[in-house]
This record gives C-alpha cells, sequence and structure tokens, in this order.
C-alpha cells in the first residue's frame, strides 16, 4: 500500500467515525501505472471475439472485464480471462477445441510488473509465443538467468498462475518463474517445454509451491547437477502424459537438502534414499501416469502419510505391488492399471478405509481375489480388476458394504459374480475376456438397462437377443457369440456396437420399430454377424446415424434411396455382402462422408462422382463398375484411400491426380478417421477402419495411408505424369491392367513409396535407376511385363526374382541371366563360367517345380506386410 492510499484511509476511517465526512464519498481509481501495464500488455494481443474491448483508458480499469481490484488500494490483484470451448457431443477425431475465439498472439511477461497481482489465469487461450517488453525499457526476449535477476524484482506476490493448454505456446525454459517466490498454484499444462532440460532446477525456487501441474509438456529429463529443492510446501505434484524413461522417479523424491541428486544416465543413485521424506510429507496427490516408468514401486512412498491420490497408471513398472500402500491410510484414489505388476493383490490394500476408487486391471496378478480383499472398503465407488492369472472367488450369498458406480472386471472364470446384482448405483459395467456363465441371463440384461454404459467383449455369452431391449447411452457388445435376431433399443441409446457375434435375421427388426421419442443413435456397427434380407428402407427415422457399418454379413439387394436422408453420416461401411445395383444418387446429399466401402459386392454402373470435399476413403473394388474413372476424383482434395480394383473400368488414368492434396504432401502421413462422443462423465472414441490390399495382404487398416489400387480392370494408355507428382503415395497398385509405355526418372519423387505393383501390364523400357533411392521400399513386382536392360543395383535389395520375371529383355541380379556386359566379364574364367551354368539349372529346376506346384502362393508369400499397434490406448476404441 503506497503512501497517498495509507494516508487516505486514514482519513477516510476518522471522518467515518466524527464527522461522516464527504470525502469517504470519494472513489478511488484503479492505479494509473496498472492501467498502462494492461494497456501494454493488450498492446501484443489479437482479440477475435472483443473480451478486451472494456480496456481503454476512459474507462476506470478495476471495471474491466476480468479485472480485480482491491477494494481500498484500488491495485489490480486479479486478472482472470481464460477461454471456454464448449465441446460438442460428437467432435471429429483429432480435433481440437475451436479457439478462433479465444485471444491469440503475443503472451507478454510485462503483466508481471503488476506489483500487487496475485491471482493469474489466462488458461485455454491461444497464445504463440513469450515477450518481454518492459514499459520504457528495450525489448528484451532473452529469459536465461543472466537477464533475469532484475526483471520482476517487486513481483512476489503472485500466488496463483494457470497458462495451461495454450497448446501452440512455446517455452524454451522456466527461468522467468524463478522470482515468483510466493507462488503457491502453478499449471503450464499442455505447453510444450521440451527444450527445457533444467525445468526442475527453475521450478523449485519456489519454496512457497503448494500445486505443480505440467501435464502433457513432453518433458525428458531434469537439468542433471541440481542439488537443491525446497518442495516442503508441495501438496499436489502431476506429471502425466510426459515422455520420462527411467526407473521410478526416486530421483525427484530425492531432492531434500543435502542429498545428491541421481544421475538419469547411467541411472546409478549417488547416495541411500532417505527412511524418511521430509521434504514430501505434505503431499496429497501424486500423478504420474502415461509415462515410460519402469522398475518396482518403492517401499518409502508408504510414508506419504497424508497422500489421497496415486496413479502410476499406463507405464511399464514391474514386480510385486508394494505392500507398504497399505499404510497409506488417507487414500481415496489408487490407480495402478496398464502396467507389468505380478504377484498377488496385497492384503494389506484391506486397510485403506477411506478408498474410493482402486484400479488394478490390465496387469499380470496371479491369485484369488475374494470378499477378504474387500470387506473393509466401505466407501468404495469405482473397481477394475483384470488379470489373466486372477481367480475370482466370491461367496454367492456375498452382500457389499459397498455401492459402486463404475466396475470393470477381465478373466472372470466359472460363475458370474453374484455380487454384482446388488450393486443398485451401479452406471458403467465393463467385462472383458471372460468365459463365466451370465445365467440367467434375463436377469442379467434387466440389469442391464439401469445401465448408462455396457461393455461386453470377447466373452461366451451365447445367448438369444432376439427378445432383448437395450437401453444403455453406449452398447458394447462385441464378439461374444450373442445369436438369434437382432434385439432391440430405446430412444436413449447412442452407440449400439454388436460387431463379431453370430446374429441372425433381418435388420428391419431394430430400424422399422416404432419409437416413442426421436432417435438419439449415432454409431450403428453390426459387422461381421450372419445378418442377411435387404436392406431396409426405414432410414429416415434415423438422421442422428454418423457411422453405420453393416459389413461382412449376407445383405442382399439394392443400397436404399431413403439412405441420401442421413445428412449427418460420416462413415458408410457395407462392403463384403451381396448387394447389387447402382450406387443411389440419392446418397450425394450426404456431404460430410469420410468412409465410403461398398467393396466386394456385386454392384454396377459407372463410379459415383459426387462425392463431397471431405471424403478421405473411396473402397469400391471387387464390384462391377464400368465406364471410366470420372475426372471429378480429381477434386476430392482429403482423399487417401483410392480403391477401384477389380472392376470392369476402361479408358485410361486421370491426369490430375496432383490435385488431391494429401498425396502431394512432402512428407508421407498416417491419419485416423473417426469421432469422439462426449458424455457426461465420460467420452468414447470410435475409430473407423477400412481394409485395404498392401504389401500384397488385405487387411484392415485403422491409420489410414495413401494408397491408389487400380488393379485388375482394362485400362490403357501410359501413366500420366502427373502421377510422378504425389510425393506423399505409400502405395501404388497399376497391376493387370493393359497399360504401356516406360517408367519416368520422375519415380524418385515419389519418397514415401512402400509398396509398388505393376506386373502383369505393357511396360517397356529400363527400369530406372533412380528407383534405388526409395528408400521406403518394400515390395516391388514388375513381372511380366516388357522391361529390359540391366536391373539397376540395389533395387533388387529385399525382393527375389519372382519380382522382375516374365520380362524377356531384364537381366542382371536377382535374376540369373547375366546382362551381356557381365558376361563377357565372366568369359574371362571359363571355369567359373561352367559352375554357373550348373547352378542356373539347379535354380530353374527347383523354380519351374515350384511354378507347377502353385505359382500364386509361391508368389504372394514373398510379399510381406507389417502391421504395428499401439501398446496402450487412452480411451475405449471401437473398430
Amino acid at each position: 500500500m503506497d503512501a497517498f492510499s495509507i494516508e487516505l484511509f486514514l482519513l477516510c476511517f476518522l471522518c467515518s467515525i466524527t464527522f461522516n465526512c464527504v470525502m469517504c464519498s470519494l472513489e478511488i481509481h484503479c492505479n494509473e501505472k496498472d492501467m498502462n501495464t494492461l494497456l501494454h500488455f493488450k498492446q501484443g494481443l489479437i482479440d477475435p471475439s472483443g473480451v478486451l474491448s472494456s480496456w481503454f483508458p476512459k474507462l476506470d480499469c478495476c471495471e474491466w472485464t476480468g479485472v480485480k481490484c482491491d477494494d481500498i488500494t484500488a491495485r489490480v490483484t486479479e486478472l482472470y480471462l481464460p477461454c471456454y470451448t464448449n465441446r460438442p457431443q460428437l467432435v471429429p477425431y483429432g480435433d481440437k477445441d475451436d479457439k478462433s475465439h479465444c485471444l491469440s498472439g503475443a503472451f507478454s511477461l510485462t503483466l508481471l510488473e503488476l506489483e500487487f497481482l496475485n491471482y493469474l489465469n489466462l488458461s485455454n487461450n491461444d497464445f504463440k509465443f513469450f515477450k518481454y517488453s518492459s514499459i520504457g525499457s528495450r525489448r528484451c526476449d532473452d529469459f536465461s538467468t543472466d537477464n533475469l535477476p532484475y526483471l520482476f524484482g517487486n513481483t512476489t506476490k503472485l500466488r496463483y498462475l494457470d497458462l495451461s493448454y495454450n497448446y501452440d505456446l512455446l517455452v524454451n525454459d522456466l527461468h522467468w518463474i524463478s522470482p515468483l517466490t510466493s507462488l503457491q498454484y502453478l499449471n503450464l499444462g499442455g505447453i510444450y517445454i521440451h527444450k527445457d532440460i533444467d525445468w526442475l532446477q527453475s521450478v523449485t525456487m519456489l519454496p512457497s509451491l503448494e500445486e505443480l501441474h505440467l501435464v502433457g509438456c513432453q518433458l525428458e529429463n531434469i537439468y542433471p547437477f541440481l542439488e537443491y529443492a525446497n518442495f516442503t510446501s508441495l501438496q499436489v505434484l502431476n506429471l502425466a502424459h510426459n515422455h520420462f524413461v527411467s526407473e521410478f522417479p526416486t530421483w525427484l523424491f530425492n531432492l531434500s537438502s543435502g542429498i545428491s541428486l541421481i544421475d538419469l544416465s547411467q541411472n546409478q543413485i549417488h547416495s541411500q534414499l532417505p527412511k524418511t521424506l521430509p521434504c514430501f510429507r505434505s503431499l496429497k496427490s501424486l500423478v504420474l501416469s502415461r509415462n515410460y516408468l519402469k522398475g518396482t514401486i518403492p517401499d518409502w512412498l508408504g510414508q506419504l502419510e497424508q497422500l489421497q491420490e496415486l496413479d502410476l497408471s499406463y507405464n511399464f513398472l514391474s514386480g510385486s505391488i508394494s505392500t507398504s500402500l497399505g499404510n497409506l491410510s488417507s487414500l481415496t484414489i489408487l490407480i495402478l492399471e496398464s502396467n507389468e505388476f505380478n504377484g498377488s493383490l496385497p492384503d494389506d490394500l484391506g486397510k485403506l478405509f477411506n478408498l474410493e476408487t482402486l484400479r488394478v486391471a490390465t496387469n499380470s496378478l496371479t491369485g484369488i481375489v475374494s470378499e477378504r480383499n474387500l470387506l473393509s472398503l466401505k466407501n468404495l465407488k469405482e473397481l477394475s480388476l483384470s488379470s489373466p492369472g486372477l481367480n475370482f472367488d466370491f461367496d454367492s450369498e456375498w452382500v457389499p458394504p459397498f455401492q459402486l458406480k463404475h466396475i470393470r472386471l477381465g478373466y472372470v472364470r466359472n460363475k458370474f459374480p453374484a455380487w454384482v446384482f446388488k450393486q443398485s448405483s451401479l452406471k458403467y459395467l465393463t467385462i472383458g475376456d471372460s468365459t463365466t456363465s451370465f445365467e440367467p441371463l434375463d436377469k442379467f440384461w434387466k440389469f442391464a438397462t439401469q445401465l448408462e454404459f455396457i461393455s461386453l467383449e470377447r466373452n461366451t455369452i451365447n445367448g438369444d437377443m432376439s427378445n432383448v431391449v437395450l437401453n444403455s447411452k453406449v452398447v458394447w457388445l462385441v464378439g461374444n457369440n450373442l445369436g438369434g435376431g437382432v434385439p432391440r433399443i430405446t430412444s436413449e441409446v447412442v452407440v449400439l456396437h454388436l460387431r463379431n457375434n453370430s446374429l441372425s435375421g433381418s435388420i428391419s427388426t431394430i430400424l422399422c420399430q416404432i419409437m416413442t421419442n426421436k432417435s438419439n443413435l449415432v454409431h450403428l456397427n453390426m459387422a461381421y454377424n450372419n445378418l442377411s434380407g435387404e436392406l431396409t428402407d426405414c432410414w429416415k427415422n434415423w438422421e442422428s446415424l454418423v457411422l453405420i457399418n453393416l459389413g461382412h454379413n449376407n445383405l442382399k439387394g439394392k443400397i436404399p434411396n431413403s439412405m441420401g436422408s442421413l445428412s449427418n453420416l460420416r462413415c458408410l461401411s457395407l462392403g463384403n455382402n451381396m448387394l447389387s445395383g447402382e450406387v443411389p444418387l440419392s446418397l450425394k446429399e450426404c456431404h460430410n462422408l469420410w468412409i465410403f466401402d461398398v467393396g466386394h459386392n456385386n454392384l454396377s454402373g459407372v463410379l459415383p462422382s459426387w462425392f463431397g470435399q471431405n471424403i478421405k476413403g473411396l473402397k469400391l473394388g471387387s464390384n462391377q463398375f464400368s465406364g471410366t474413372i470420372p475426372r471429378q476424383i480429381c477434386q476430392l482434395y482429403s482423399l487417401m484411400v483410392m480403391d477401384f480394383s477389380s472392376n470392369r473400368l476402361s479408358g485410361s488414368i486421370p491426369d490430375c491426380l496432383h490435385n488431391i492434396t494429401t498425396m502431394v504432401a512432402n512428407y508421407a502421413s498416417t491419419r485416423r478417421v473417426g469421432f469422439i462422443l462426449n458424455f457426461p462423465g465420460f467420452s468414447i472414441t470410435v475409430v473407423t477402419s477400412i481394409q485395404i490390399l498392401i504389401k500384397g495382404n488385405e487387411l484392415s487398416y485403422v491409420d489410414l495411408m495413401n494408397v491408389i489400387d487400380l488393379s485388375n480392370n482394362n485400362l490403357y494408355g501410359n501413366v500420366p505424369s502427373d502421377v510422378y507428382m504425389l510425393t506423399g503415395l505409400q502405395s501404388l497398385n497399376l497391376s493387370h491392367n493393359h497399360l504401356i509405355g516406360t517408367i519416368s526418372e520422375e519415380i524418385v519423387n515419389l519418397k514415401s513409396l512402400e509398396s509398388i505393383d505393376l506386373s502383369r501390364n505393357n511396360f517397356s523400357g529400363q527400369i530406372p535407376s533412380s528407383m534405388s533411392n526409395l528408400h521406403y521400399l518394400e515390395v516391388l513386382n514388375f513381372s511380366f511385363n516388357n522391361f529390359m536392360g540391366k536391373i539397376p543395383s540395389g533395387t533388387q535389395l529385399g525382393f527375389t526374382e519372382l519380382s522382375y520375371i516374365g520380362n524377356p529383355g531384364l537381366c542382371g541380379p536377382p535374376l540369373t541371366d547375366i546382362c551381356p556386359k557381365d558376361e563377357e566379364l565372366h568369359r574371362t574364367n571359363p571355369a567359373e563360367e561352367e559352375e554357373e551354368e550348373d547352378d542356373k539349372f539347379e535354380i530353374y529346376s527347383w523354380f519351374y517345380m515350384g511354378l507347377g506346384i502353385g505359382f500364386a502362393v509361391g508368389f504372394w508369400g514373398v510379399l510381406v506386410s507389417a502391421i504395428f499397434f499401439n501398446r496402450r490406448c487412452n480411451r475405449a476404441y471401437i473398430h
């Protein structure tokens, strides 16, 4: 408080007691220095929605939006300007929050010159970079230690700082935080500070810090020579979603006075771990999930007496679960799922009387789990137990002392736990990989009507679904051998996923039913069943649908015109059925389609040309389409998969494919296509897949690649020169056509190419030597053409003779035919020539014998494909 403010306060106080002085009614306006600091901050901002429209000098800055001043001194004490983004129920996969209305531009550290500022929240905006340009001084963007000591010398009152989820904000270091010695809350979650190798050193300069949130900051390590840290006040530590690759981070807990740091590069500890942890005795929440931590849980964690939350999920921790965790009597949340723990579930966890969440699924635990493990957990609300080695042995008459809201059980054998039916508050049920009997099924399905989310996957239920009515918002019943007819649903159902069961009969049972309320169904997946009959014409009742997957059934007839009424449709998969007729023109009203898969049917007519700009995958192969490839295909700028193979197409390849933007990217990329469904309290990520023939195998791919497959048609002419401009193309299959001409040296531009098949055409000329620079190429087939000359060195690496056979003019390895120049040189050694002729005879004898057994098997056997699976997933995925 400055001298004037104190003087005025005392004067008003005396007046109010004695004279009711008029001066007491005088208003105290915003401090001029504070106002100028705020205006200086505003200058570097982009404010598209006018959030700061009230920030102008003629209005008292204490009345500005987001600004709060002290009632007596009128000095600025708080600045609250977070950006709120309302996430809709359905969000395309990979899309970020819409921040077009948020503050953007430069975040000026000038704000830290506000001497009495104690609260600063600018979270979830769209700031791009930091800058510092002090009023009355030159600009300074270097926040190194040498430049910082006196920049914010008077800013010691700031206690709360939240800049989280400014995703594009790049922080090269955190030295600018060090002077904020009064800071109690710091949240920089979602900000990229990977380059700041000494981030911990900066943070440990904050002796009053109580909460530290650095979630998803791409942190990898700490400054290796830091020897002192003062975390005596820390209560919350959240370092989830980073890139820590080390043993359990004892290096962090070892940071107390006089204790040296662990050398992470060698994983060697320079001092003994303390028996007690005085610097962390006040810690209440520890979250280190979704990193790459390994090793065991140290016993000293059990000494964090005030700990209420411990989340170590989605790491690589191993060994047994430490019994010392039973000493954490204040613990309410314990999450250890998705690690590599083994051994039995410790009996000591039964001492955690305050526990509300226990999640230990997806580990390698063994032993018996019974009511004895859960008997004392009276406050339990969420339970997750799933390991192949666990045996559930609950008394059928046991009445639990708790009422759960979430249950996840896996590998349940023998009888279904009867106590589950007594959970009247249950809303979320997940059971997977179980061989238990769900009998009586009528009781189970009646119980399921109270659930908001039900997921049964890879179980052996073997039940008839004909008379079942499903009522949950999310119904995910995958691979359970469910039989009978299709179940009915209520208007509450948003996701209906019945993939890979044994359902039979017509789909009209569900789609033509009369519903009292408007349908909310967004996701319908009944692929890989035994459904038959025609596609119903009742689609107008289901306008909310975004995804339809009825592939791999026995459906027949035409695609109904009423499907064109599904204006929200993003993914339509009807492949591997017996559908016939033409693709209805009414589907052009589905402007938002991402995936259109009708492959492996008997559809006819010309290829549709009405697809919208959002289309990413077109699978029309293995049908009876005729005519030419429409040039409108070149206007599909987002297209990644173009599969028109095995039809009756004729004409030439369009010479405009370079207009497809995704295929001319400077680098190849894969993309998942799907959406996120947001519900109160949980979300579901739905990722679509599409079958693609790549590297000799037709497999379902979740990550779309840039693929062109025009094989097995009647195409003729030359390959257009613009094909060699598709720098992002990863697979090209033009085999079994009537194409002619030579292969241009420009093929070297296809640097992302992994697979190319030009077999069974009429190509001629030499194989370009530039192909030796296609470093990602794994599969090549130029067989049965008219290529001639020597096979360039390098291209034969990883390929066999079968990649080049049927080209009489080709010579050189891996073929046995020696090129003329090489043969002339070889004749200088007649003995070697005679020996090589014998080898050649043996090779051809073997080769022709192989053709007699079966050429197709021998050829495709050498085409290798690789599928990479993510070890973990953030949410439940529906393919």
